[in-house]
């Protein structure tokens, strides 16, 4: 069936088939994300003077809180009812109803992920490189913010995610026929996961260049906060454009789930960069691996 219509349409294959296997391009967005992040982070040590030989570990602790953060961050707040009806699909990447099929992981919530990380950040940070935590998560946020672009990039592939219905006229309207069967009939909706990509790398552009051109670095926590306040601060804003991910287990005051959950997390930053004035170091300090 075709779609006769004057508007953008965004219908895009599921990913690259290479034979009797595809390599989705949600999956292929996650592989950038920690592919540039493992670089960036090397680029980080090697600017200032750490060894190199901790990013492994860093990395791979990384993985596992996002992964697994995100999977139970999504089923807690907006699908709680998988620990019943299908348990083994919260932690694992299948399904059992009907017999076992895989599915990957088909819902992942950032909020979840970023208690993830911040606990396996903590672990890292005083078991294994041996720093102050804040030192590394001022070089975490940066590479998070283009992480997160490249992710929400991934929901645009998969045409998920999507905006609130829009007038026809915008110049932001899209169709997102993919989703007909979950949202009903096609209409031009905002493509919100292409405003918060866009929000994720002038957050980015902003953190790298304060990194390396200002000595905010020295002030541990301070970028960290910065990156925490308007990372959650973008999810906020952008929510107002989104339809609801699922049930929406928290509102209030005409605010929805991902809003009040950013709440915390925007306080918690301004409250890093107030409290990172006590935490400045020279540059020499940071040379201590």
């Amino acid at each position: 069936m075709e779609l006769e219509t004057p508007f953008k349409i965004w219908d895009p294959s599921t990913g690259i088939h290479l034979g009797p296997v595809t390599l989705h391009y949600y999956s292929l967005m996650f592989i950038f994300a920690f592919g540039i992040g493992y670089f960036l982070m090397i680029k980080m040590y090697s600017i200032d003077g750490v060894d190199t030989k901790y990013v492994e570990p860093f990395f791979t602790w990384t993985l596992i809180g996002t992964i697994l953060g995100a999977r139970l961050g999504h089923v807690i707040f907006y699908q709680p009812e998988l620990f019943k009806e299908d348990f083994w699909s919260v932690f694992l990447p299948i399904s059992t109803k009907n017999g076992i099929k895989f599915t990957g992981f088909a819902g992942l919530a950032s909020h979840g992920a970023t208690l993830a990380v911040i606990a396996t950040t903590l672990y890292y940070s005083y078991k294994i490189v041996k720093k102050n935590p804040l030192w590394v998560f001022d070089r975490l946020g940066i590479v998070v913010a283009i992480g997160g672009a490249f992710v929400r990039m991934g929901n645009f592939f998969n045409s998920e995610i999507i905006g609130k219905p829009v007038d026809p006229t915008s110049p932001f309207a899209l169709l997102f026929p993919q989703q007909s069967s979950e949202y009903g009939v096609t209409v031009p909706r905002y493509p919100t996961q292409l405003f918060e990509a866009a929000g994720y790398v002038t957050l980015f552009v902003i953190l790298w260049v304060l990194y390396r051109k200002t000595d905010k670095k020295y002030q541990q926590g301070w970028l960290f906060g910065l990156f925490f306040f308007l990372l959650w601060a973008i999810r906020f804003f952008v929510e107002f454009l989104k339809m609801p991910q699922g049930k929406e287990v928290i509102s209030f005051a005409g605010l929805n789930t991902g809003q009040i959950l950013s709440i915390p997390f925007m306080i918690a930053g301004l409250v890093i960069m107030f409290y990172s004035k006590n935490n400045r170091i020279s540059p020499e300090a940071e040379k201590t691996v």
